[in-house]
């Protein structure tokens, strides 16, 4: 019964491996959104995801993401569901790779354009 216990309360707990796959994880999930609101709004309209800044923003993000869902990834010990954040670690990975994609994409029509 105290192990059951125990392994509940472990299964719940916040680990460093999980906190650091879930800031890398939102932190490419904001890349994404602001890649996309950068490609989507012309390139001369100011505000969140407009323009330069904004193309700047999302590599910024997009990078960010995939440094830190890769350093999770690298030395998280066990496989997807033991707790280390591997899965959330796969999930950031994929984010900052799109945010990177999208914020390139961007700053090439940013600097085609201006």
């Amino acid at each position: 019964m105290f192990i059951q216990h125990v392994l509940a309360v472990a299964a719940y707990a916040m680990s460093a491996g999980r906190l650091g796959a879930s800031v890398a994880g939102l932190t490419g999930l904001a890349g994404v959104i602001i890649g996309g609101l950068a490609l989507a709004r012309p390139t001369g309209r100011r505000g969140i995801g407009g323009g330069r800044n904004g193309a700047a923003a999302a590599l910024t993000a997009g990078l960010t993401g995939l440094v830190l869902g890769g350093l999770v990834a690298a030395t998280a010990e066990g496989g997807v569901g033991s707790g280390n954040g591997l899965g959330g670690a796969f999930v950031a990975l994929v984010l900052g790779l799109v945010a990177t994609v999208l914020g390139g994409l961007a700053m090439a029509r940013v600097r085609r354009t201006g």
